[in-house]
């Protein structure tokens, strides 16, 4: 049996002052295993991008329990959030985030080098997942000289490149045609299986839900 790697209990998180309050997320109750790969759907406005945010410490919540690896949210403070999100976590984007002036081994390799690791092993690391995106021959090319589905890719690196043990992702499709939607799910599912990492990925496409071993549905803040 898997070990249960996310978990949620009674997850609640109010937006906007007190006379206009919106309840973003309404008791969520949720537990992702080891190596899954799980969807988020449900319709715009439902509570998908806040939850994702919450279960990666970038958002805080009112009331409610997060659990990661074992590991209460609450429990900790900013700086061990922070550490908790370079050391164990990836993220992939819908709008990249590259930055524009560096190579795509650069960007690859940026988050390496905030993280204390030498220049010479942070570009070895970088050009290792890189060739795993099918991107070696790009590694000097800037973000505007790639394709969409080229940045994506570097950006998919990026968030693995220190070897994280869940990667969130939103909408990671969301800006590419069909074709490149299926290649970066074809990237996902294989690395998946080859790491045993576990994904996240909040989407509204039909296709990459298809792709996911499960879909969490949310309406109106809650697990439907």
């Amino acid at each position: 049996m898997s070990e249960i790697v996310i978990e949620t209990e009674g997850l609640h998180k109010f937006y906007g002052s007190r006379d206009q309050r919106v309840h973003a997320l309404n008791g969520v109750d949720i537990s992702i295993e080891e190596g899954e790969i799980v969807g988020i759907m449900g319709p715009s406005g439902c509570g998908k991008t806040t939850l994702l945010n919450c279960l990666s410490g970038l958002d805080s919540f009112d009331s409610g329990n997060i659990s990661i690896q074992g590991e209460t949210l609450t429990d900790l403070n900013d700086d061990q959030l922070s550490e908790l999100r370079a050391k164990r976590m990836g993220f992939v984007f819908q709008t990249y985030n590259l930055l524009p002036v560096l190579t795509a081994v650069e960007n690859v390799e940026l988050p390496l080098l905030v993280s204390g690791f030498s220049g010479k092993e942070a570009r070895v690391k970088a050009l290792d997942k890189l060739a795993e995106v099918e991107l070696e021959d790009w590694q000097q090319h800037l973000p505007g000289e790639l394709s969409g589905g080229q940045r994506q890719r570097v950006t998919l690196a990026r968030a693995l490149v220190n070897d994280p043990a869940i990667v969130w992702a939103d909408e990671p499709t969301g800006n590419l045609d069909s074709e490149n939607e299926r290649l970066i799910m074809d990237l996902l599912t294989d690395l998946n299986k080859r790491n045993n990492q576990t994904f996240v990925i909040v989407t509204h496409s039909d296709y990459v839900g298809g792709r996911t071993d499960r879909i969490i549905q949310m309406k109106d803040g809650e697990v439907v």
